[in-house]
Formats: C-alpha cells, structure tokens, sequence
C-alpha cells in the first residue's frame, strides 16, 4: 500500500490531494479569481500562501487518512509561475522534514497526460490546452514528444485576454463559452497553422480591433445638431464564437495531423481549455471520421489539480524516482524530461 500527497501551485489553483494504490482519495482546492483583469503572479502566491494549510487539512480529512500515513510528497515542480511553483515547493519541502517522507518532483504537463490513462486511453496523442500551454505530445523513444505547439501564447491565455479587453475578470473561459453559444453571426478572424504549430497573437490583436470598432447609430430622429453617437459594430457573443470556431479548429487540424503522423489511432484531451464542449465536440467529430479513439477526463482532472499530480507521483515513487533537494523549474518543456517510469 502506497500513500502520496499531491501539491498543485503552477499558477491560479492551489491544491491537494492524497492518492492511494492509483486511486484518488481527495482532491482539493482553492482557486485565485478576479472580477476584471487577469492575475498578478505576486498576488496568486499570497493567495495560495494564505490558503495553502486549510486545504492540506481540508484534503486529509477528506480522505479521511492521518498524515503519519503518507508515504511521499509530489509536487508540481514546473511549469509555471515562479512565485506560485516556490509555495508549493517550500510547503513540500516542510511537510517532507516534519514527517520524514521523501519528496517527487512532477512535471505539470505530463501529469495532464498520465491521468488520462484513468479513461482508458493507452498509447493516445494528447491535445494539451490549457492557460499558458498549447501542445500536441505522444510518447516515443523514451520522452513526451511534442509534436506541435503554439509559437507564441497558450491558448487559456489568449482566451483569458481576451475577454480583459472585453471586460470579463479571470478565469474567463466558462464565460467565454456561454457566451458563443449565443452567437449567430461567424466573423472571419486569421487562420493561423504553421506545419504542426499554431500562432494565436495576431488572431488577438484582430479581435481587439473588432472589439474596439464601432458603428454610427440611427439618430435622425433627434435634434440635427446633435453629436452622432456609436455603438460596437461587432456583438461579443458572435465574437466569441467566431474565436472558438477558428482556434479549436486550428487546434484540432494539427491534433489530426499529429495522428497521421505517428500513426496512433487514440486522441486524449487535456488540460483546462479542455473543459470546453465544443473544442470536445469538435475533436470527437474528427476522430469519428477517421475511425480513431477519442478520451476526456472529467472536467475535475482537466483543470489545474492535485489529484493528477499525485497520480503521477505516485507511479515514479513505485520506480524509485525521488530526490532529497529539488528545485522548481518554471520553463520546463515536456520533452525535456526523462520518462524512466515506463
């Protein structure tokens, strides 16, 4: 029998979780919120500092497991935000000394892809969409290849500033969504695919241009001398379901592509961008048509969560994976990481 503690810290969401022989007991967490604007680092680490005991105590009661039971600590050791990745890591270096347990670094972006074995999913292609990652991943030759990426910024990301120029606080995702499923009218944004890459900022740039334009309004009816008044030639909701209809597109044509390429016929979604139904509906559709496979977490393993990092740390303290003084690594790529569990 085999205990772990999973710690969650790469950037909005703070959590915890205990996992037990693969199964996940507790996962719990705090997530960094704003009502306009997106997050300061700085800012999320004071939150995720000012929380970080109430839910590990919050996720052993849940689990209903007493601390003296764990067996090892993994922690999300990159990517991410410097100052959120140094709380988790700080607060598992303290647990690991007071309770003598060793400690396993994880990679965030792996930990999406492993959790999807929960599903089924054996040998898949990952789509990884999520706050500041875009990538295409399959393993091969010892490493998570990436396949392709986005060159510029992760698709959350892009999501997320856009709705701050349209005025909608952080996360915005879930209300980006619901606000596509009202539109009507497609607006032709960029098409940007590159090979197997993406690029998303002119696409943002082109959509902050169409959010700021404005048509003259009807004011004949008032006084000639009046000033003509304006109003946005463009409605949000159409502008927010002519972006998912043109980025998830992108993303799954080099999702497709990947597969043609390595010639897997499984096709795993991940990461928070992932919760989204109709980037699943789209990505289902495809995979339909060419007789592949199609898996998705539940949406609670999509996001940000220490469940998955658990999992994952879990399957490396079995092979032996720990180190007694790690540090965070904010810009660890997925392909830069030795997969000797397998």
């Amino acid at each position: 029998m085999v205990i772990i503690l999973g710690i969650e810290s790469t950037a909005h969401t703070f959590g915890v979780a205990v996992v037990k022989n693969g199964k996940i007991l507790s996962n719990c967490k705090k997530v960094f919120t704003t009502e306009k604007g997106g997050m300061i680092p700085m800012d999320v680490a004071k939150f995720h500092f000012n929380n970080k005991k109430e839910i590990y105590f919050e996720a052993l009661n849940s689990a209903n497991v007493n601390q003296e039971k764990i067996d090892a600590i993994a922690f999300s050791q990159g990517p991410g935000l410097a100052p959120c990745l140094l709380v988790g890591m700080k607060f598992a270096k303290e647990l690991s000394k007071r309770l003598k347990i060793p400690l396993v670094p994880v990679n965030h972006c792996i930990a999406h892809l492993e959790i999807g074995s929960l599903t089924g999913a054996e040998d898949p292609v990952m789509l990884y969409a999520s706050g500041a990652n875009t990538q295409i991943i399959a393993y091969a030759s010892g490493k998570y290849r990436i396949f392709g990426e986005t060159l510029d910024l992760g698709v959350g990301n892009f999501i997320d500033t856009f709705a701050r120029y349209a005025g909608i606080g952080f996360p915005a995702g879930p209300a980006i969504e619901k606000l596509a499923t009202r539109g009507i009218n497609y607006i032709e944004l960029p098409y940007k695919v590159k090979g197997m890459d993406i690029a998303l900022s002119g696409i943002l740039t082109n959509l902050r241009q169409k959010l700021e334009t404005k048509s003259p309004r009807d004011d004949s009816s008032k006084d000639d001398t009046a000033v003509p008044s304006a109003e946005p030639k463009y409605s949000l909701s159409d502008l927010a379901y002519s972006m998912q209809e043109t980025v998830f597109a992108m993303l799954v044509e080099t999702a497709e592509r990947a597969l043609a390429h390595t010639g897997k016929n499984q096709l795993l979604l991940g990461g928070g961008v992932a919760c989204n139904s109709r980037l699943q509906e789209m990505c289902r559709i495809m995979c339909r048509e060419r007789g592949a496979e199609f898996f998705c977490p539940p949406a609670s393993l999509l996001v940000d969560n220490a469940g998955m990092i658990g999992f994952l740390g879990e399957i490396m303290f079995r092979k032996g994976i720990r180190e007694k003084n790690p540090d965070i690594k904010p810009r660890q790529r997925t392909d830069e990481v030795e997969v000797d569990w397998k």
